[in-house]
């Protein structure tokens, strides 16, 4: 839905640009900029309904998964879509992942609602049985004090599995598995336990990944861009009760600066937008941010992306 005021008042998505230029300096990175990066290097992305996304290189070397719903993920139905065999259960995603042989896997946690942590602690149990490397973080506090007994309760040890020996990240922090790079940002969004929600920088195969979480557009989006100039934005687009709709997903992908986008967090319940929403997307972003490649995608595919080389920050 676009929030636009009557008359001449300003829209939602133009007042937050305008505060962003006020507080920063400008509301997005220079299109000119990401034109100016190096060489292209490729990354795979695979939506597994929902807000879940599956990131890997070429060579699946390494592997991020954002967010953790997958057998049980409802995120199908609207499209009409049968889910692989490979998505079915946690034996078989596991299994499915060690065929691919990564050196590294990491499970990127946004927050605790049960469309994104509802197969979490299946998913790493499974993962660690099959032999696989794999790490996970999140939001500190979340990962120190209300997962700790949901962690026991699948008889997996947070200290092992977690980084830092189960400490996370908190907004601000970095950390690193292998050849992927995850470093925790804002978002705008509630949580079950109370902890702040969270999206993601990630580094991974010599691009630069913002995978936003569930979130609403906010200004400090252009700080974001700026900060650490990603070549993808992964952006949750469904409106609904719960995040950021389409039109201002498009504002964030300007406000970000990224020469690609993917929208998510459709499809998959009654209360947000079905899959009309990809397109919804893909039309608002080339009015606001006609720079940025729109790539929609169905719950299962798997776009190949030629996305530039990793800028250094400025």
């Amino acid at each position: 839905m676009d929030l636009q005021s009557s008359g001449d008042a300003l829209s939602r998505g133009d007042f937050l640009q305008l505060t962003a230029a006020g507080t920063a300096g400008a509301v997005a990175v220079d299109p000119a900029q990401v034109a100016q990066r190096a060489q292209a290097v490729e990354l795979r992305v695979r939506w597994l309904g929902a807000g879940v996304t599956e990131i890997s290189t070429p060579d699946d070397a390494s592997i991020v998964l954002v967010d953790a719903w997958i057998w049980n993920n409802s995120g199908w139905a609207a499209f009409n879509i049968p889910k692989p065999p490979e998505l079915a259960s946690a034996a078989a995603y596991a299994q499915h992942l060690k065929g691919r042989n990564p050196k590294g896997v990491f499970v990127a946690l946004t927050h605790d609602h049960g469309d994104h942590i509802g197969d979490f602690f299946e998913l790493l149990r499974a993962l660690l049985d099959a032999g696989i490397d794999v790490k996970s973080g999140g939001q500190s506090d979340l990962f120190r004090v209300a997962l700790v007994p949901k962690f026991k309760a699948a008889n997996l040890d947070p200290e092992q599995i977690v980084v830092y020996g189960g400490q996370g990240m908190n907004i601000g922090g970095k950390a690193t598995h292998k050849e992927i790079t995850v470093e925790v940002v804002s978002a705008m969004h509630s949580t079950f336990a109370g902890y702040p929600a969270i999206g993601f920088i990630l580094e991974i195969g010599g691009a630069r990944v913002y995978a936003s979480g569930d979130t609403d557009l906010f200004g400090d989006m252009a700080l974001i861009g700026r900060r650490y100039r990603p070549d993808l934005a992964i952006l949750s687009s469904g409106n609904g009760f719960a995040t950021m709709g389409p039109d201002d997903a498009a504002q964030a992908a300007a406000m970000v600066g990224a020469s690609h986008a993917i929208p998510v967090h459709y499809g998959h319940n009654a209360r947000v937008l079905g899959p009309q929403c990809g397109e919804m997307f893909k039309a608002a972003a080339a009015k606001v941010a006609p720079h940025v490649v729109v790539t929609v995608l169905k719950p299962g595919e798997t776009a190949r992306l030629a996305l530039k080389a990793m800028a250094t920050n400025a």
